[in-house]
């Protein structure tokens, strides 16, 4: 759904599974082969193109890669917020979302005869500098795209009506609430406005309540004709297509769009700061935040990249020096990190850093200035900035493989630098980069005074809300003309995909691999699936999985923390960790150039961990400190709660509504116990490895053997115990009381009767029309025709051992009650008098049978295909007959899946939001409403009040 988006990083933080790595106790080896050059990796950096022009100033872009019958389209259009003029703030983001509601050939919902094509990657995106709208389509049809593109292009004004401005309006102010209510999301606007203040970067792309409550339907039409005409945008195509073929295609519906008026770029001046200046806010979180901030030149500035590798060295590589000073050693702060974030005319440096409960922001300011001051006086070490290049081509040879990133790349240099290869500039100034040139850029701007947003834990200010705008009266609603341009073109045959061959073998000690090649780009990516997951954490000692993976990064026994991590940048590779409800996960992507190192990394921090007891105290605090954010976070607090209204306490997934950990359980875990942990679940006789790579097997497999053939368990493998059944409460309101919050969060849930380990297709095909997509009736009704809500919808959670379906909406907070009454009626209406249309069938059927032509063109993609098949113990060409599978299906069997399953009578409700405001609501609806607060959640407030 259409969404906006910002460079730089205000809203933080993934403190639940920290990975910040620590020091260890003994001195890192050198076993493994050494690191490709850089120059080997950026030569295998190609993204070759042809351009053209059309006679109305449309310029198109056409990148080829056959590796996948698809196309992706990509319109980026020289406007965005720093275009708007005072007292309308937020105008390009808001025609961002008109241009998704039809044009005058193609009325109605821009998503609908996209989601008939098996669109995929549908969406648009608002920054400081660029409107974009992007899709890919499979190649038979991409002249319908074209079509929809062109008509929104040339066609839109006539098809924004009142209602439909109203409705996107609404629709905007609930994507701000849902920002707005994140924690420290008030932060951003005051920092942008003193740090820009008097440029057009002053102001966000959201804008603020007021403006968009002032947005008239003349103002959003003149946006259109001053913006949006050919000669203001770049087309690019990337994918199965050529030059040769996309020009009389573009030619035929775009030639004939007039240009529009030339958009002028914005007056921007560099802002000088005559002192620094620190500004105190108070937020309803648990930890001190620090973020300090310089204006800084542009993306086509020389100092540029330079500036990009001073902040990687300073805190964004894994071994940056904040993070080793601060966190590591020093124990300050539980998250921090540093960066240059470019925008088209101006920039931004900033360094963040969440405090250590308890911690002096002084002396923490002090240690920021200190580590900055010596980086600053004697410059990154060669190996810093090499390690900053290998990291960076290591992840855009990844980053290239969709088609989407291909033509988003491209894109992007055209409009931003007028050279659709500009990235490849960057990458041979990065290449090039020496410790003197950054060290220059660097005193060059960051010696100037700064800004300081320091935000406390306390009462936040009272919330600038909208006024209402009365709904236009149905007779003043204009006409929509009659479009002239006949019916969208016809979609050829989409042919049906073959999904890649997967070979399965053994390793030396048992160990499965099942293996698949994608050649696309030169990246390996292998999982390690252990038997394990959320359900894997001891009785009464919760918390210990997230402590064990959190700390494998932190040490090995020959590794201390800094050597991995510096390991992982010379090598390229990225090593992670994470769990399902059934399945833990320990992942390796690298350059495939880097296999043997790489491997080797990931086989010691897999084998050996060290569990050094001091990191054990200093990530134990940093969980517990992300288990508090948790605690503050609105989805954190619901996923807290309704797993055991689903479950029942006594049911192995009630360890779901654990989040990261029950933070009197975490606070006593011993060393022993995460040892233990290990032992019995990370080990080889739990675990598959599922590859993804060019490499050939034998190549592949011959390094996983030289690592873990030889690795073998060690005592009594752990038992997760799924007897009987899960004893779900009965239908109840509980509403976990998070004041001042400009939005509630509603979640809801229903435990079903579907067989785990039967084909669930039929259901989740019935669910696509009820809850699954953009176009589904729960999200059509909060969204497009209530707009109470940014986007809502529901699913069924396919676990192991069952199939429990949910609901989630963040809804404006006036509107709580509304919305849960909304969707007990959309739901009522779809498994009685209102079941699936032939025409919602249809779509689901074209949708899904025709999206496969793309969805499996990435490496990524395809292996999370092999491990939902081996885990729903499915044959590994199971994607070869699922379009036979959709084709067969009618709206009766969806409707008796749907009806069998669920039952809106049996859901359990979940609401976090401001129980003042809420629960006057909630008290109409009939159900019993329990109100709890946050804290009681950790176990600290007295029981719920009825």
């Amino acid at each position: 759904m259409p969404s906006m988006r910002l460079l730089c990083t205000t809203a933080l933080i993934a403190l639940a599974a920290p990975a910040l790595p620590a020091p260890a106790q003994q001195a890192p080896t050198a076993t493994a082969p050494a690191p490709a050059p850089l120059s080997t990796l950026v030569d295998q950096v190609k993204l070759p193109y042809e351009q053209f022009t059309l006679d109305n100033g449309l310029r198109v872009i056409v990148h080829t890669d056959r590796k996948a019958p698809v196309v992706a389209l990509s319109v980026w259009y020289d406007v965005g917020s720093t275009f708007e003029p005072a007292g309308k703030t937020g105008f390009a983001h808001l025609f961002e979302h008109l241009m998704f509601n039809g044009s005058q050939n193609a009325p109605g919902d821009f998503f609908e005869p996209l989601k008939q094509v098996g669109a995929t990657d549908l969406n648009g995106t608002t920054s400081f500098d660029r409107t974009n709208y992007f899709e890919t389509v499979p190649k038979p049809a991409l002249a319908r795209a074209l079509f929809l593109e062109s008509d929104r292009m040339g066609w839109l004004t006539p098809a924004i009506t009142q209602a439909v401005l109203d409705e996107q309006r609404g629709v905007v102010q609930n994507e701000k609430r849902q920002g707005d209510n994140q924690p420290y999301g008030l932060m951003k606007y005051p920092m942008f406005a003193e740090l820009f203040g008097g440029t057009p970067y002053g102001h966000l792309p959201i804008g603020s309540m007021a403006d968009l409550d002032k947005a008239s339907l003349a103002d959003v039409k003149g946006w259109f004709h001053d913006h949006y005409g050919p000669n203001n945008a770049v087309l690019v195509l990337a994918g199965d297509i050529d030059a040769a073929e996309a020009r009389p295609l573009v030619e035929k519906y775009f030639g004939s769009i007039p240009r529009g008026p030339k958009s002028t770029p914005p007056s921007v001046t560099m802002p000088v700061r005559a002192a620094p200046k620190t500004i105190l806010l108070k937020d309803s979180v648990p930890a001190a935040l620090i973020v300090r901030s310089w204006a800084i030149p542009g993306l086509n500035d020389p100092d540029s990249v330079a500036l990009e590798v001073f902040g990687q060295v300073l805190g964004g590589l894994a071994s940056s020096r904040l993070d080793n000073a601060l966190v590591r050693k020093e124990k300050l702060v539980v998250n921090v990190s540093a960066g240059a974030y470019p925008n088209a005319l101006l920039g931004m440096f900033q360094i963040q850093a969440v405090l250590k409960p308890g911690v002096d922001p002084a002396l923490v300011n002090q240690r920021i200035d200190a580590i900055l001051a010596e980086l600053l006086a004697k410059g990154p070490t060669a190996d810093e900035v090499q390690r900053v290049a290998t990291t960076n081509v290591a992840s855009t040879i990844a980053g290239l493989e969709s088609a989407r990133a291909q033509a988003a790349t491209l894109a992007e240099g055209a409009l931003y630098s007028n050279d659709p290869g500009f990235f490849r500039k960057r990458l041979g100034e990065l290449a090039a980069m020496t410790p003197a040139k950054a060290r220059a850029a660097a005193a060059k701007w960051l010696t100037r005074p700064a800004l300081t947003i320091r935000v406390e834990p306390g009462a936040r200010e009272a919330y600038q809300e909208s006024t209402p705008v009365p709904p236009a009266a149905p007779a003043a609603q204009e006409a929509i003309p009659k479009g002239t341009r006949g019916p969208l073109p016809d979609v050829g045959p989409v042919r049906d995909i073959r999904f890649p061959d997967v070979t399965r073998t053994r390793l030396s000690n048992g160990m499965e691999v099942i293996y698949a090649q994608q050649s696309a780009v030169p990246i390996t990516q292998v999982s390690l699936s252990f038997d394990a997951g959320v359900t894997a954490d001891p009785d009464g000692k919760a918390g210990t999985q997230n402590l064990a993976l959190s700390l494998l990064e932190e040490g090995t026994t020959s590794r201390d923390s800094i050597a991995i991590a510096e390991a992982e940048e010379r090598l390229g590779a990225n090593i992670g960790a994470g769990s399902s409800a059934d399945r833990t996960y320990l992942t390796l992507t690298l350059p495939s150039t880097n296999l043997g190192g790489a491997v080797e990394l990931f086989a010691d921090v897999v084998r050996h961990p060290a569990f050094a007891p001091a990191e054990v105290e200093r990530i134990r605090a940093t969980t517990l400190t992300g288990i508090q954010f948790e605690l503050s976070d609105p989805s954190g607090l619901a996923n807290r709660v309704l797993p055991g209204l689903l479950y029942g306490s006594a049911y192995p997934y009630a360890k779901l509504g654990n989040g990261s950990g029950d933070p009197a359980a975490v606070a006593k875990l011993s060393r022993d116990d995460l040892f233990a942990f290990h032992r019995a679940w990370i080990r080889p006789d739990k675990a598959k490895v599922f590859v993804v790579s060019d490499l050939p097997l034998a190549q592949v497999k011959a390094a996983l053997e030289a690592r873990f053939g030889d690795w073998k368990g060690e005592g009594a493998a752990g038992v997760k115990a799924f007897a009987g059944k899960p004893q779900p409460t009965g239908a109840r309101i509980v509403l976990v009381d998070r004041p001042a919050s400009p939005q509630s969060l509603i979640q809801a849930g229903q435990m079903t009767s579907l067989d785990p380990t039967g084909d669930l297709l039929v259901a989740i095909t019935a669910n696509q029309v009820l809850g699954g997509g953009f176009l589904s009736r729960i999200n059509m009704e909060l969204r497009e025709n209530k707009h109470w809500s940014y986007g809502a919808g529901g699913g069924f959670n396919w676990l192991e051992h069952a199939v429990p379906y949910a609901v989630e909406a963040p809804v404006q907070a006036d509107r709580t009650g509304d919305s849960i009454q909304a969707i007990r009626q959309q739901v009522r209406d779809f498994l009685t008098t209102k079941g699936v249309t032939s025409a919602e069938l249809t779509r689901e059927v074209n949708g899904a049978t025709r999206e496969l032509a793309g969805r499996f063109e990435t490496a990524g993609a395809v292996l999370g295909a092999m491990q939902q098949n081996d885990i729903r113990h499915r044959p590994d060409d199971y994607y070869d007959s699922i379009a036979q599978k959709y084709r067969a299906l009618t709206a009766p069997q969806l409707d008796a899946a749907a009806r069998g399953a669920l039952d809106v009578d049996r859901f359990v409700w979940v609401v976090v939001g401001d129980a003042a405001k809420v629960r006057p609501q909630l008290d109409s609806l009939g159900l019993p409403v329990e109100v709890i607060s946050a804290a009681s959640l950790a176990g600290k407030a007295p029981p719920a009040t009825k």
